[in-house]
């Protein structure tokens, strides 16, 4: 990949949509992943206004770290980005006073992380509402268009999505260019929607490098029987959270009534 080239068409994308849409530029929320920074550098090379927002819920202090480190980069070199921190630890632990549970911690985990991200979807477009600004979103294609692993209205909730045409491993290529931060290119990529150590791959059961191998198997139109081992494992597990989160990639799908029936 020609990173320089791919960072400029990005960029001027950017910029064409924001003229169009009449913004006067974007929102981000910072995880103090690779895929929130890339895309926060890029909407910053813009010129155009770049909120940097971090929303912590009982983050961890590395997680924290590393995006203070990020925002506090860009701001030193782009006079257009500026941050906000909205700390939504206390809104969380009143959602969760204020809501029923159930016995199932596994069913209630899972529903909880996905309040996380919704929370912080509705803060970015209170931002980006009260600024005039776009809400950008930072997932990458493995992740969009492959296993579907984001939720949906939250991190899932965005109006443009800048590098969701790059794979995992082109978005650490445009790190490197960029110049983002070693820690945040070494770091192990996580959600932080569970409070705890585990990683994306702890989650999915593969790594983004594996991930990658399934898609490109699949877009060649292989099949479970060509594979066995390793690969057949990756290539089940892509195939299932495809299969099953369908309903984030598609359409909303809208019941059509004939007017023979109105």
């Amino acid at each position: 990949m020609n990173a320089e080239r791919v960072s400029e068409h990005i960029v001027n994308w950017l910029k064409n949509y924001a003229a169009d849409a009449r913004v006067n530029g974007f929102v981000v929320g910072i995880s103090g992943g690779i895929d929130s920074a890339v895309t926060s550098t890029l909407c910053a090379k813009t010129g155009l206004k770049t909120i940097c927002v971090e929303m912590p819920i009982h983050q961890a202090e590395s997680q924290v770290s590393r995006g203070v480190e990020h925002i506090n980069n860009l701001k030193a070199t782009y006079n257009n980005v500026s941050s906000a921190k909205v700390d939504l630890t206390s809104t969380f632990e009143d959602f969760k006073n204020q809501t029923p549970t159930i016995e199932n911690t596994t069913v209630l985990n899972l529903a909880l992380a996905n309040t996380r991200a919704r929370l912080r979807m509705t803060t970015l477009y209170y931002i980006a509402g009260l600024n005039g600004l776009l809400v950008a979103g930072t997932g990458n294609k493995v992740e969009d268009f492959g296993v579907g692993f984001y939720t949906k209205y939250g991190d899932g909730g965005v109006d443009l999505s800048p590098i969701a045409d790059l794979l995992k491993s082109e978005v650490y290529e445009l790190a490197r260019y960029l110049g983002v931060a070693k820690s945040i290119q070494t770091a192990q990529p996580t959600d932080g929607l569970f409070g705890d150590s585990r990683t994306d791959e702890d989650q999915i059961g593969a790594s983004y490098d594996e991930l990658e191998w399934a898609m490109s198997m699949v877009e060649n139109e292989k099949t479970a029987s060509d594979f066995k081992g390793r690969e057949l494992e990756v290539f089940k597990i892509f195939t299932r959270l495809n299969s099953i989160n369908q309903h984030k990639m598609l359409p909303i799908p809208v019941c059509e009534i004939k007017n023979s029936l109105k």
